[in-house]
């Protein structure tokens, strides 16, 4: 039986450029990465480096909320 309080969860990472670009001109998409992270470990949103498709290089991308 799954606990409904898991130590162990899967989030979403968004890239932060894309999101900001998006506002006024047609959207190209955003980049997300999923990913698990520990509960107890990491209570705090992860951030992390990652190579974004739309932008073409790595930019910053946040645990974004579900």
């Amino acid at each position: 039986m799954a606990r409904s309080k898991d130590v162990r969860i899967t989030i979403a990472l968004e890239c932060q450029s894309c999101t900001q670009k998006e506002t006024g001109s047609k959207s190209t998409g955003i980049s997300r990465y999923t990913t698990r992270k520990n509960r107890r470990n990491t209570p705090t949103r992860l951030e992390s480096e990652k190579y974004c498709s739309y932008c073409h290089k790595h930019t910053l991308h946040k645990e974004s909320r579900k």
